[in-house]
């Protein structure tokens, strides 16, 4: 089966040796994105709920390159350096996830790049 690199303009380049995705078939596995803006590649200066949504603004812009939207995750991946706010993390996906929700695991970490709070990756599943 062939591997497709998916790249968008409008999420964070690449901060190393990785694609943002790759789509082998169906199937599209989105890398882990930060609350990095776009335009500046530098960590988005706000509260918490706010560097959440930035990163499932990243992860709907990559998925959009993909020909998906964050409806097509199947599986989503959250990782915290702080797990007492794993209640914002729920309520923001409750703006971007409608049932049947994807399936899930949140992690708690010592540390992520660039001293991020959050970071998320997904795989996706486009239909035909």
């Amino acid at each position: 089966m062939s591997r497709q690199s998916i790249h968008s303009d409008l999420a964070p380049q690449a901060i190393g040796t990785y694609s943002q995705a790759v789509r082998t078939g169906a199937t599209v596995y989105l890398s882990g994105q930060i609350p990095l803006v776009p335009a500046t590649m530098e960590l988005l200066d706000g509260d918490m709920t706010a560097q959440i949504r930035q990163v499932f603004e990243n992860l709907q812009a990559v998925a959009h390159a993909a020909g998906g939207s964050l409806a097509d995750v199947v599986k989503l991946n959250v990782f915290l350096t702080d797990l007492s706010h794993f209640p914002l993390v729920n309520q923001e996906m409750s703006n971007h996830f409608s049932a049947p929700y994807p399936a899930r695991a949140v992690i708690g970490v010592a540390a992520l790049p660039r001293g991020a709070a959050v970071e998320m990756d997904a795989v996706l599943v486009l239909s035909d």
